[in-house]
């Protein structure tokens, strides 16, 4: 596939990122210390918080996929952002005015709050590795879609996407990420928007032309069942139920997705936060969706043989050779940009957690400019690692293993998520109830992944599902007595009396055993 990437694009490009690592290193003109580094300074609006956490949640995989699959396929999948319907009302009422009683540095010190250190760990070493496999793999399939349309060598751009990303990570903390995040968000949604306008002045009838195709190709609808008694198969409803779990689990337990909410403990801008970043992705993904079935109405009226293939390349395919010169830039900016927004976040939360959430207990006499200097160091060393396995990625046939692997850690942190909602849902579950019952839940999950046909969407639910009965009943089987009953604020039903929050007050016979 021969692009038309014309110098004006390269340009264009390369002088983007640059913006970006300038904006970086000078948000954090002042090097921040110990929490500052780790949870900002207090001067971040949520409103640049909730954008950080739609583009951390937004790859771009996500960018080229959404709107190749409603080219390809139909609108199927789009209902899958109705599940946000499910995981912010979810995260606002049962989870968020916990987090904000607590003030925590990290999503994994509740788990040693409410349990011990060991499921702290254990929560920590499991985010901390699918990261690092996450942004490689973040790094490795956009580059070879990106490498096939711009004729741009593969290993540049991991090495530009990576590098620069590292950089303004390691050196100025969360509040140059969240403000990157910010920028590269407003260029995603601002080069997703301007695509869609192009693509439709060029389309003869314009978005009427583009519903009347979609309607007669049955692009906006799908033959499968809305509800299937069998929850295992495939459905609509199931669809709406699993995404929504699995996008609750994010919001709850995945320290890149906890860390945005805990740069503030004011309730209120916590809920507003989630509420934006919902907003933000039903419209994106309507967006990309809207696209994929405009290029699907251009190419039919250019005549001749449909672009087929991977849906990865079509969008990109068109990005580069339908737009004017230096648009293409532009909007190839904006997939860098949804790189870069995923990685910066990735490295930032995995330095954060391995600080505060392991290294810290090894040694918990760490001043706050050691620890701060430990997060730089491990951020630097995570990008690196991250670049090196994504270059191995792009020179060895090594992805269906890595498809398995990622899966498999995928599985875990979904089991985290269900043992983050035993905490918070239950009074009796202790610490060796929920360990075991994390491992034998995780068996469970591995066994229905990996040997039987049940639809991956169901996999979010029967994480809960078992998370919390294993869970649950391992704790009443060992009788270890819960830190719930004798520690404040740990589950959703200590609610305190003229809290600003929006629990009730509660009579204290509730916190008896």
């Amino acid at each position: 596939m021969d692009g038309k990437f014309g110098v004006i694009d390269y340009i264009i490009l390369f002088a983007y990122l640059l913006f970006i690592l300038y904006i970086g290193i000078a948000v954090s003109k002042r090097e921040k210390v110990g929490k500052e580094f780790f949870k900002g300074d207090g001067t971040i609006p949520w409103w640049v918080t909730a954008v950080s956490l739609f583009a951390t949640l937004l790859s771009p995989i996500s960018f080229l996929s959404l709107a190749g699959n409603s080219y390809l396929g139909s609108w199927q999948l789009w209902f899958a952002q109705l599940g946000l319907f499910i995981a912010v009302p979810a995260a606002i009422h049962f989870f968020l005015p916990v987090y904000r009683k607590l003030n925590l540095d990290t999503a994994y010190e509740y788990l040693e709050r409410r349990f011990n250190t060991s499921m702290r760990v254990v929560g920590s070493v499991l985010f901390i590795v699918y990261q690092i496999g996450r942004m490689s793999i973040i790094m490795y399939l956009p580059a070879l879609a990106l490498s096939v349309v711009t004729g741009i060598n593969t290993i540049l751009i991991i090495l530009f996407m990576g590098v620069i990303a590292t950089i303004y990570s390691a050196f100025g903390g969360l509040k140059s990420v969240l403000w990157t995040d910010f920028i590269q968000g407003i260029v995603l949604i601002g080069g997703g928007i301007f695509a869609l306008v192009f693509l439709l002045v060029t389309i003869k009838g314009g978005l009427g032309e583009v519903i009347n195709v979609g309607t007669d190709n049955q692009k906006f609808f799908t033959d499968m069942a809305f509800f299937d008694p069998n929850f295992v198969n495939n459905s609509i409803l199931l669809i709406v139920v699993g995404a929504g779990l699995s996008t609750a689990f994010s919001y709850i337990s995945s320290q890149d997705m906890v860390q945005r909410y805990l740069t503030t403990t004011n309730l209120k801008e916590m809920n507003k936060m989630t509420y934006l970043n919902a907003g933000l992705s039903i419209f994106t993904a309507t967006l990309f969706f809207l696209i994929g079935t405009g290029l699907y109405t251009f190419y039919k009226q250019q005549g001749g043989t449909m672009p087929g293939g991977q849906g990865d390349l079509i969008f990109a395919s068109y990005i580069v050779n339908e737009l004017p010169v230096g648009v293409s830039g532009l909007l190839i900016a904006g997939l860098f940009a949804a790189g870069q927004s995923t990685l910066s976040t990735g490295l930032n939360s995995v330095a954060t957690s391995w600080t505060l959430d392991i290294q810290k207990i090894l040694k918990p006499n760490m001043t706050d400019l050691a620890s701060t200097r430990v997060a730089q160091i491990v951020s630097a060393l995570v990008g690196v690692l991250s670049i090196a396995f994504a270059i191995v990625l792009a020179y060895s046939n090594v992805g269906s293993a890595y498809a398995w692997f990622n899966g498999l850690m995928g599985l875990a942190l979904g089991l985290i998520g269900g043992t983050f909602t035993l905490g918070i849902l239950t009074k009796r579950a202790n610490a060796k109830g929920a360990l075991t019952g994390f491992f034998v839940a995780t068996l469970i999950a591995i066994y229905i992944s990996y040997f039987t046909d049940i639809s991956l969407w169901a996999y979010s639910i029967i994480n809960l599902t078992t998370s919390l009965i294993f869970g649950y009943g391992f704790s009443l089987l060992f009788k270890e007595k819960s830190k719930a009953y004798s520690e404040p604020n740990l589950t959703y039903y200590d609610r305190i009396k003229n809290d600003d929050s929006i629990l009730p007050t509660v009579d204290d016979q509730t916190k008896v055993e």
